[in-house]
This record gives structure tokens, C-alpha cells and sequence, in this order.
């Protein structure tokens, strides 16, 4: 349902959540979310390029987050780095279609939007409020939770 890079992108704003203030760099970061550094330094720079991101150059440098993480909505940081695909017309380039869509691609395009309204609904501050649903990050505390996957 998102590419790659709005998972890497979810998993260090919800990192970058657990550390308010304490910058992070890119290889710091990287490890810490399981990620490719130089794959995640570019993911990076697009967060930055919609302020969700503060990147502070030096040696006590990295990334902080720039707003606070209940004011963040995961529809934002996956379009941040992402298109979030819908249906606007027929896949298949059906002529029959173009008036709207088939009955099939109209129930899967109300499904990507009930997802879509339930990703803008919901905030990283949320996410952090309730830690069982955040995997493999080390700032989870419950062994249990190592198998889990963000989002």
C-alpha cells in the first residue's frame, strides 16, 4: 500500500519522535531504523524540504524533528517523500470507462480512501502514544513487539 521510502520516511519521524530535540544524523539514524544511509540521506532531504525535518549541519548536527509530532500526520510524511496513489480512471484504459470507473476499480479506489482519510486522521504523536505498534525501532522497550512492522 506505500513504496519503501515512505516506510523508511514513517520510520525515522517516529524515531526522530522518541528523541524531541536530540538530533540524529543520517548514519546515526540509519542503523538505528534499519535502513540504507545514502537511500535514507535522500529520503531525508525531502522531509526537510516540507519542514517536517529541522537539519542542522556541525559536529553537534543532525535531524531533529520541526514540528511537534501530534501536529504530523502520517498522510503527511507519506506524501512528503511519496505520491499516495488513488484510481482517478480505469487501469486498463477501458474506452467503456471513461464516464467513471468500473464497479471494481470504483470499491478499490473507496478502499486507498477510507486509507488515505485514516492516514490523515492519525498523528506520529499517536503512533508514539501507543508503543506496541511500533516494530523494530530500539526505543521500543517490549521484546514482543521485534517481529511487528510500522504501518
Amino acid at each position: 500500500m506505500i513504496s519503501q521510502t515512505a516506510e523508511y520516511a514513517l520510520r525515522a519521524i517516529v524515531f526522530l519522535g522518541h528523541r524531541v530535540g536530540e538530533p540524529c544524523t543520517a548514519a546515526q539514524l540509519a542503523a538505528e531504523i534499519d535502513a540504507p544511509s545514502s537511500y535514507l540521506s535522500k529520503v531525508m532531504k525531502g522531509l526537510t524540504r516540507v519542514g517536517l525535518v529541522n537539519s542542522q549541519r556541525g559536529v553537534h548536527g543532525g535531524f531533529t524533528l520541526a514540528r511537534d509530532p501530534s501536529d504530523i500526520s502520517v498522510l503527511d510524511v507519506i506524501c512528503a517523500v511519496d505520491t499516495f496513489h488513488r484510481i482517478p480512471r480505469c487501469p486498463l484504459g477501458q474506452p467503456a470507462h471513461t464516464s467513471g470507473l468500473c464497479p471494481l476499480h470504483r470499491r478499490l479506489d473507496n478502499v486507498m480512501a477510507a486509507a488515505e482519510r485514516s492516514f490523515e486522521q492519525t498523528s506520529i504523536g499517536e503512533l508514539l502514544e501507543e508503543p506496541g505498534l511500533l516494530c523494530t525501532l530500539p526505543c521500543v522497550s517490549e521484546p514482543s513487539l521485534s517481529t511487528a512492522r510500522v504501518v
